[in-house]
């Protein structure tokens, strides 16, 4: 089977690629239902291989018995071969006619990340894995791994041989490079995930849609890259520990992978800080809970928004207030207020326009500016108001006497600026009601019992 023969995936479940403004809320699958009765699996595990004539058939041989024997639900194991220039191919095929739920798909060019996400983006399961050949990782593991996936709970999920449960046994080399890799990730991307290049890795397929377009890596960068990015949308990841033994004959090129690694952490991480990725469109609306979606008349996200303004509000005000003190050592107050104002608006509105109110990209952020620079004149106008009504009752009032004024100014500037930014600068989207389930009309029904 080629890769041509895929593209009825996402057409059999009705998934499309549109711009739609979030990701659905997550559902539990059913155990059977419509697609079940299609023969549509609700797995689809992806063994991507390259030259793995040798270890090609007993691991799907042993995956699909644990499959078999093991999961609840109906699955496929679809092994994606990576342009094989030795007997891979036959192997695969004999596999795929061998095997019920096997097949094979053949790519022309190599690339661990372009056969994931070839397979994945024509799938029609909802739930997409992938596993390396040699079967490191227990099988055991492979149900805890996508259990949260199809219960709804999670939007990806990783196995960790970081985590303090996890059992692996591998050699002190591999072991120091993986935890030096990892230790890269969270000072420089600030991953909050344990194992980033764990084989074995599951992640829902409407995740998939919106995600994968946005990964530019077609080789092992692929997975770090697919979780940092899920992370900063603020996706749920799932890591189950797992028991892990290290194939001596693997053929990954450590120092060449490293290196590619490395190129992809500095891509990856120059992307997120100029704001270059659309990743709103990964976001969920609040209320996965059922109910949830029953609240009517109740604002979604004030709690968070108010204590990210507020932790914006303080660093900006202490900010705000060294600038202040640094420009009154060599201009008057209204000018050194009005420069450390200006200053720390911009700052201010690009830090709330991500932080508090979650919006990534570059799309609107001149006008975002603009705006907050409005906000930053009423601002200017309490303060400088303020120090003049200060400057008139007094006279010459101390440096102490200044800041306090300035700091009681900025209090009520501040919930004034608050209810702006919320309602004028970064109002709240739109998020349609889910529509009411249509009725089922008896005949159909009557005649599906039949």
């Amino acid at each position: 089977m080629t890769t041509d023969s895929l593209r009825s995936g996402p057409g059999a479940n009705g998934r499309t690629s549109g711009d739609r403004a979030r990701l659905p809320v997550r559902e539990h699958l059913p155990a059977c239902g419509p697609a079940a009765a299609s023969g549509v699996p609700v797995l689809d595990v992806v063994v991507p291989v390259y030259n793995e004539e040798k270890d090609l058939r007993p691991c799907v041989l042993r995956l699909h018995d644990h499959l078999s024997r093991t999961f609840p639900y109906a699955f496929r194991i679809t092994v994606a071969d990576n342009a094989s220039t030795d007997s891979t191919p036959a192997v695969a095929a004999a596999l795929a006619a061998e095997l019920r739920g096997v097949r094979y798909v053949r790519l022309e060019e190599k690339g661990r990340g372009r056969a994931l996400r070839t397979v994945w983006s024509e799938s029609d399961a909802p739930v997409l894995a992938y596993m390396d050949v040699d079967l490191s990782t227990d099988l055991n593991a492979l149900l805890p791994l996508v259990a949260p996936l199809i219960s709804g709970h999670s939007d990806l999920a990783i196995g960790s041989r970081l985590a303090r449960s996890a059992r692996v046994v591998r050699g002190s080399k591999r072991e120091f490079i993986s935890r030096a890799y990892n230790l890269i990730l969270r000072s420089s991307l600030a991953a909050g995930f344990s194992d980033a290049q764990c084989g074995f890795k599951a992640v829902r397929s409407e995740v998939a849609e919106r995600l994968l377009p946005m990964v530019e890596d077609s080789g092992w960068f692929f997975d770090t890259e697919l979780l940092v990015l899920a992370e900063r949308a603020g996706l749920r990841i799932h890591e189950v520990p797992v028991d892990w033994i290290d194939d001596p004959d693997s053929t990954v090129h450590i120092v060449r992978t490293a290196t590619e690694d490395l190129k992809g952490v500095w891509r990856v991480g120059r992307a997120l800080a100029v704001g270059a990725l659309p990743l709103d469109r990964l976001a969920r609306p609040f209320g996965d809970d059922p109910r949830d979606r029953a609240l009517t008349g109740v604002e979604r996200g004030l709690a968070r928004q108010l204590v990210g303004f507020c932790v914006v509000g303080v660093l900006s005000t202490l900010f705000y207030l060294a600038l202040y003190s640094l420009f009154r050592l060599g201009v008057g107050p209204q000018l050194a207020n009005g420069g450390a104002l200006l200053v720390s608006a911009v700052a201010n509105t690009a830090a709330n326009r991500r932080l508090t109110f979650g919006v990534r990209g570059r799309d609107g952020a001149v006008r975002h500016q603009a705006q907050g620079l409005v906000v930053f004149a009423i601002g200017l106008a309490l303060t400088s108001g303020s120090l003049a009504a200060l400057g008139a009752a007094t006279g010459s009032p101390s440096h102490s006497t200044e800041l306090a004024v300035l700091i009681t100014a900025n209090l009520a500037a501040t919930v004034l600026r608050f209810l702006l930014l919320r309602a004028w600068v970064f109002p709240a989207r739109a998020c349609p009601e889910p529509e009411p389930e249509p009725e089922p009309d008896s005949d159909s029904d009557s005649e599906d019992v039949r």
